[in-house]
């Protein structure tokens, strides 16, 4: 089944006309014979809209009922069955009332085109996924309703609804969007002349990136090789040299002259890696380029000329700008020149501007080949061999008699060890040297240097001729050698520096130790400034050569954007390993930064630290203090009273309940503070190996009676904690449970022993909390729910969580088996204890203290 076509039509912003020019379509569509329906069109109550409805046939919606209203949806099921040719589907990016067929509109869209039916719909610029960000930043709303980019992209047609901002804004007026009670704030907030100008801006350049793109896959299917100048595209061909800022400025007053005009500056390197072109100097060009709004590309090709041409036909440019040679008159003898055959090869659809500039005829030298790469032993053999082989062959050959041309293969064997060993040179050494000893010793007449037969005159030279090809050939394979294992190298250093962002590496030390050991460097710094104007500082420095503070100081410098360069001492690098530097250099950028971001996350870090702690030292003062502070106030009131005559059993337990509630203060203020001296760093929680039944026991205050069952094992080992910090986040755990566990189920605290870890759980039976939500409910002043404003202010758990991890602990959150919530509390258990899991064995009950004693725990 051929798969349906999409059409969309595009607007800047609501009120334009999408869904009307939709009607109209479909009006058109049905006077033509074609089945069209509307599945699903929103009119939003405009008249002029509602009535292009009228005539048009409409599939009943699906009605979906969602916290208590009932709402409408299309009825994919429905469109499908009713199988029209064309579907007219509103406000593609729509989402779906939960229940509905698939979470988005255009989701349903992709079912109705997979089963072949038409679909037409309408999108606002500003609810395409990838302008998200940028539609905030114009508008200040974040839409939360978008479509993805590729969706709309693969539309069989995109057709684009503007309007201006003005005539926008008069439709507004005069209530043909919204309500006359809306008008008002949408002129004055979204609809703001700005708002709607920049949007509108977005919707022209999307659509116009997106014709070049049909015109971009027109070309490439129809093999249109020609090019058509629908816009100005000025390729800058550049060199390296320092002409090059030259050219990139006047191509850019060129594309101002042109409506949408663009500057793409192209560098085209050898194959081989070898140029002379300046690596600071290109950076700074690629910056320049990027500052005027162009963009930088780096090719590489070994004819110049005709990977420029290729590169800027490819790219459907309409002009290239070339700088004046800057090669000397008899440099030309060389060849015309890049300019010149650029020119002629060029053809009428492309324009070649040659730009005159300071550095013209002042010299540029030639690459220079490189040589084989043999080694000094191979090379001095060779020429050993080359020219003491055939010395000590003439030698032996004087002795025993050969023949011409035995003799001449034997001297041929002789070139080919030469060239073998040494390579070129030592080869052409060796048949020139051969050549003459055949002549002299060997070709009648002997002893002279003439040649009497001339087929002995076609001998030597093919001699001499097979010498050379030979040692050609390994010349040029010794290069391909060497040329492979810098490859190799250089592949292997890239794969270390990828593997190294990775794996997260953020020393700058590690790093530049590893430049300085590649390239065999004295010292390596990085190196930085804040502006053109200010002195360099240093970043980073590994090694034991002179200081560097200037990159000019430097033997090798290789520039990292315009604030920042690495800097090496020791000697002059080639050519070649200057593009494995440029790596280097992009990644110690890339880890200073990771390294002051990261410093910088440590101190939000510790500042949030900080304040956790202060909040729950505010937690402990308001949960911890009122109570008992409000049982001695009780006590004190009742025994000052005259109006009641108090027994001397009552007094007595007035008095031991004051007595109780200032123990108790006292015993808090004082880890009050010792938390305090935590959080400034002055002090360090009092931590000893202790048993938990020493601790939880008394952790267990203020909880109802048989609220609570106990099963903590005998066979436990101890633990290394704070024992007043431990009873506190025990403490804030278990009342926080019974709060929230039903009356007839008790909160269970149990212990066990896993590896080196005790884990105390603290389990009740009640709702329970989301998995979205079991972190949030350890930060401060949060309350889960909708629990009562007597439950407290949100600050137990974050207390717990503070004092655990001040021990060195941990506190989360599970579910329970069969439901309610789980806080589980790790504590580091004490060394050489054989700790391991321990099972379970009884359930103590537990009574409480009395309620003088008794804390007020947060809600979850």
């Amino acid at each position: 089944m051929a798969r349906g076509k999409l059409r969309i039509y595009l607007g800047a912003a609501p009120g334009v006309g999408k869904t009307y020019a939709m009607l109209s379509e479909a009006h058109r569509r049905v006077e033509r014979g074609t089945d069209c329906v509307v599945a699903f069109v929103e009119h939003h109550h405009r008249p002029r809209t509602e009535v292009m409805l009228h005539g048009l046939e409409e599939i009943p919606r699906k009605e979906l009922e969602y916290r208590g209203t009932v709402f409408t949806e299309m009825d994919v099921d429905a469109v499908l069955a009713r199988r029209p040719q064309v579907a007219l589907v509103d406000e593609l990016p729509h989402t779906n009332i939960p229940g509905s067929r698939n979470a988005k509109r255009w989701q349903d869209v992709e079912e109705l085109l997979a089963a072949g039916i038409g679909v037409i719909s309408t999108v606002n610029i500003q609810h395409l996924e990838s302008l998200g960000d940028i539609v905030e930043s114009i508008t200040g709303i974040r839409q939360q309703e978008t479509v993805p980019d590729e969706v709309v992209r693969r539309a069989d047609q995109i057709e684009l609804v503007d309007m201006s901002p003005p005539a926008l804004r008069r439709r507004m007026a005069h209530g043909n969007i919204y309500k006359s009670d809306k008008v008002d704030a949408a002129l004055s907030n979204y609809f703001r002349p700005g708002n709607l100008t920049a949007l509108r801006e977005l919707a022209l350049l999307w659509v116009a990136d997106r014709v070049d793109e049909y015109l971009t896959e027109y070309r490439s299917e129809h093999r249109v090789s020609k090019i058509w100048g629908s816009r100005e595209r000025i390729v800058v061909g550049l060199t390296g040299g320092p002409e090059g800022r030259t050219l990139i400025r006047r191509a850019a007053r060129l594309a101002e002259k042109g409506a949408g005009g663009e500057v793409m500056a192209v560098y085209i390197a050898r194959s081989d890696g070898l140029t002379s072109a300046s690596p600071k100097e290109l950076a700074v060009q690629r910056t320049l380029v990027e500052d005027l709004g162009g963009t930088f590309h780096h090719v590489v090709g070994d004819d110049i000329p005709v990977a420029l041409l290729d590169f800027a036909r490819g790219v459907n440019a309409t002009q290239i700008v070339l700088g004046s040679s800057r090669r000397k008159t008899w440099q030309y003898v060389f060849g015309p020149g890049v300019g010149a055959t650029v020119a002629r090869e060029s053809g009428p659809d492309l324009d070649v501007h040659i730009v005159t500039h300071d550095e013209v005829a002042k010299g540029r030298g030639l690459p220079v080949a490189r040589g084989a790469r043999l080694g000094r032993s191979r090379i001095i053999w060779g020429w050993v061999v080359g020219v003491g082989g055939p010395v000590v062959l003439a030698l032996l050959l004087n002795t025993i008699d050969l023949g011409l041309a035995n003799d001449m293969l034997l001297f041929l064997t002789v070139t080919v060890a030469a060239a073998l060993l040494g390579g070129l040179f030592p080869a052409l050494a060796s048949a020139a040297f051969g050549s003459l000893l055949l002549n002299y010793f060997y070709t009648p007449p002997l002893h002279r240097l003439t040649i009497a037969d001339p087929k002995n005159i076609v001998a030597i030279a093919i001699f001499v001729g097979v010498a050379v090809s030979v040692a050609s050939v390994v010349d040029l394979a010794a290069r391909r050698t060497h040329q492979a294992a810098r490859l190799r190298a250089e592949s292997e250093i890239l794969s270390f520096l990828a593997g190294s962002v990775l794996r997260g590496e953020t020393s700058l030390e590690a790093l530049l130790e590893r430049v300085r050991e590649t390239f065999g460097m004295e010292s390596v710094a990085l190196l930085e400034r804040e502006s053109d104007v200010t002195p360099w500082t240093c970043a980073g420095r590994v090694g034991t050569g002179r200081t560097l503070e200037r990159p000019e100081d430097a033997d090798v410098d290789m520039p990292v954007g315009d604030r920042m360069a690495l800097a090496l001492s020791g000697r002059v690098l080639p050519a070649e390993d200057r593009r494995v530097l440029a790596a280097f250099a992009a990644q110690a950028a890339v880890v200073l930064d990771r390294q002051r971001l990261q410093s910088q996350a440590d101190q939000s870090r510790a500042l949030a630290e900080g304040n956790r702690i202060r909040t729950a030292l505010l937690a402990a003062v308001s949960h911890d203090l009122r109570t008992p502070l409000a049982g001695i106030k009780a006590a004190v009131s009742s025994l000052r009273s005259d109006d009641v005559a108090w027994s001397e059993e009552d007094r007595a337990e007035l008095l031991e309940g004051i007595e109780e509630g200032a123990d108790r203060l006292d015993h808090l203020v004082g880890n009050l503070l010792d938390m305090s001296r935590l959080q400034t760093g002055t002090v360090t929680p009092l931590i000893r190996e202790i048993d938990l039944d020493e601790v939880v026991p008394m952790a267990l205050g203020g909880v109802p009676e048989d609220s609570v069952e106990l099963d903590i094992p005998e066979t436990l080992p101890m633990v290394v904690v704070d024992p007043g910090l431990l009873e506190r986040s025990v403490a804030n755990l278990v009342e926080n449970a019974v709060k929230y566990s039903p009356v007839d189920e008790p909160v269970l605290v149990a212990a066990s022993a896993m590896a080196d870890r005790v884990e105390v759980r603290v389990v009740d039976r009640g709702p329970g909390v989301p998995d979205e939500a079991k972190d949030r409910i350890f930060a401060p002043f949060q309350r889960y729910g909708d629990a009562p404003r007597g439950a407290g202010v949100g600050l137990g758990l974050a207390v717990a969580r503070g004092f655990a991890e001040a021990m060195g602990g941990t506190l989360n959150a599970e579910d329970t088996p069969g439901g309610g919530l789980t806080m589980v509390l790790g504590l580091p258990a004490a060394a050489g204890n054989g700790a391991t899991a321990v099972p379970a064995y009884a359930h103590e009950r537990v009574a409480p203290p009395r309620a003088a004693d008794a804390r007020s725990g947060p809600p979850h």
